[in-house]
């Protein structure tokens, strides 16, 4: 994923392409579950829950009714997909849910929408 490009993550509802972006953060974590012995001063560590967050700062919305798509998927709590896209190819996919999302409207100047996803389970490659 070294060649990608931010103008190739693209976001779907139900199937229909309604926006690229043009640069994003993905934000992958995962929490650490401890336990301890009494029988030496170090921790052990395992592996707890995945998530992943999706900050786009610049989402191209083409119309009004895009706008309107991902404001309802945020209001009613539905889900979105985001791929990932190197060279026209599909690298992985996610279902998201529309965790924020900003819209400015500056004075003569196009409405700029900024976005935050959070990630339902994991990414599937290819898909």
């Amino acid at each position: 994923m070294t060649n990608q490009n931010g103008s190739d993550i693209l976001v779907e509802i139900d199937g229909d392409l309604i926006a690229t972006q043009s640069d994003v953060t993905f934000d992958e974590s995962t929490a650490a579950i401890e336990f301890f012995s009494k029988d030496t001063r170090a921790r052990g560590v395992e592996a707890g829950h995945y998530q992943c967050s999706i900050s786009l700062d610049a989402l191209y919305c083409p119309t009004c009714l895009v706008q309107q798509a991902l404001k309802s998927a945020l209001r009613l709590g539905g889900k979105v997909t985001v791929n990932r896209i190197e060279n026209g190819v599909v690298l992985e996919s996610c279902q998201a849910i529309v965790a924020s999302m900003s819209e400015a409207a500056p004075d003569a100047a196009p409405v700029t929408v900024a976005i935050t996803f959070e990630v339902d389970g994991e990414w599937v490659a290819g898909s």
